[in-house]
């Protein structure tokens, strides 16, 4: 039953919109990032790049090389939409924008991540058997089906996320509307809409809403009697999203998504309307179903397992940081924090401190002040400038750390030498100091 669910061919339609909606907001992020001076400040003017960490090799290219990749990047985000040479364009841009995500965190969010996601999942996607220019050289490409496994793997991707998205906002400041009002609190300046942004009710209103949405909206689009207002419900939160928060493409995807929940008919009369609907047809089982079958289970049990690791990790997730990224935790906390490294010569027993200024943007700065890691990597940084010099040093930092409107405490032992400790992936890094500790 299961694999007769799977394997069972329906229009394509959902699957062939989707391919231009995501091609041409693809575009739009990389131009806008050229655009907008994302590039520049992100990737041309810090003189030292915060990757992950393992793929410090990933640097931005130099001179105007980050403005090219990003154009070059937009380019094939329009060869998406078109369906043009789609293999190679969908397997490029997924490259490419994985080397953007790698190569820089200092303006992480999850939705990159997930657009990362997205990009290996449309490269093995057939999006472009129709409505492409790929079907139109090729009229052997041409096909109007595809198997339901592809519309039910972006399904069960997005209830992921969502479903965590709300789960984690389950918390204490998030419960009592705290963590809203110190999110809108830097909205205050926003034109017309800032003061409405300070208001009580607006937090409740914003907190409740964000956790059912979030709990909801995937069942909601899949139950046709709720399906339009549940869009309706999308329309405004993603559109409220995009205006207060400013997070780019992403909203706009999120409602392109919807088209995998609407019936294939009624998405091909609104925007296909020249092809015929083509009812589901047989069930047909391919020869690699065991390895289809195998891929999507790997990749959603460690879908569904990342974002519960930061439970093998002791303390709480909010002030250690480990865990939290690719876990799908949104906007669920504030972070800010003092910083002061000193530098120790070995031989001398000189002591340096250092002007973050000389090193960092202010940006940059802001992250140095309060994540373990940039404040573990900035000081592998230190130790590899000063060898340059010829000097051995030693790192260590005064630095306190406060979780949304809790008070400051000491986050990172002053005692430890940062430049001669590795970095843990797996395992808890006991440089940070509990969140009980004052």
């Amino acid at each position: 039953m299961f694999t007769q669910f799977l394997f069972r061919k329906i229009d394509n339609a959902q699957l062939v919109v989707f391919r231009i909606f995501y091609g041409l907001l693809v575009a739009a992020e990389c131009y806008g990032a050229i655009a907008t001076g994302w590039v520049r400040r992100t990737m041309v003017e810090p003189k030292f790049t915060f990757s992950f960490i393992g793929f410090e090799w990933l640097q931005p290219l130099p001179g105007n090389g980050m403005y090219i990749y990003f154009a070059v990047m937009g380019t094939l985000g329009l060869l998406i939409a078109l369906g043009y040479k789609y293999r190679f364009s969908a397997l490029a841009f997924a490259i490419m924008w994985t080397g953007v995500y790698l190569m820089q965190k200092t303006s992480y969010n999850n939705h990159y991540y997930l657009l990362m996601l997205l990009a290996y999942i449309m490269t093995i996607f057939p999006a472009n058997r129709d409505a492409s220019l790929d079907a139109k050289f090729n009229p052997g490409l041409r096909s109007q089906t595809m198997y339901n496994w592809i519309r039910w793997t972006i399904i069960l991707q997005l209830f992921i996320v969502y479903t965590y998205a709300s789960v984690a906002k389950l918390y204490g400041d998030w419960l009592d509307f705290s963590i809203v009002e110190l999110l809108m609190e830097s909205k205050k300046h926003y034109y017309l809409i800032g003061d409405l942004l300070q208001e009580k009710w607006v937090h409740q209103i914003v907190g409740i809403f964000g956790i059912v949405f979030d709990l909801l909206i995937v069942p909601a689009l899949l139950w046709k009697p709720t399906r339009k207002i549940a869009f309706v419900f999308s329309i405004f939160f993603h559109l409220f999203n995009s205006i207060v928060f400013q997070i780019g493409i992403f909203p706009y995807l999120s409602l392109a998504f919807t088209v995998f929940f609407f019936e294939p008919q009624t998405i091909r009369n609104l925007f296909l309307k020249t092809k015929k609907f083509i009812p589901d047809t047989k069930i047909v089982v391919p020869k690699s179903k065991n390895i289809i079958l195998s891929v999507l289970g790997i990749y959603f049990l460690i879908q569904l397992l990342l974002p519960l690791r930061h439970h093998l990790f002791p303390d709480d997730v909010l002030w250690t940081e480990e865990g939290h990224r690719l876990s799908w935790r949104m906007m669920l906390r504030s972070r800010a924090g003092r910083i002061t490294y000193k530098v120790v010569n070995t031989q001398s027993k000189d002591t340096t401190i250092i002007n973050l200024n000389e090193y960092l943007t202010n940006k940059q700065e802001r992250r140095v002040e309060c994540y373990p890691d940039f404040i573990w990597q900035f000081a592998q940084h230190l130790k590899k400038d000063y060898a340059q010099k010829g000097e051995d040093i030693q790192v260590f930092v005064d630095n306190k750390v406060k979780i949304n409107q809790g008070p400051y405490k000491t986050f990172i032992d002053p005692k430890v030498d940062l430049a001669s400790v590795p970095w843990n992936h797996f395992s808890h890094n006991d440089w940070i100091l509990p969140s009980t500790k004052e």
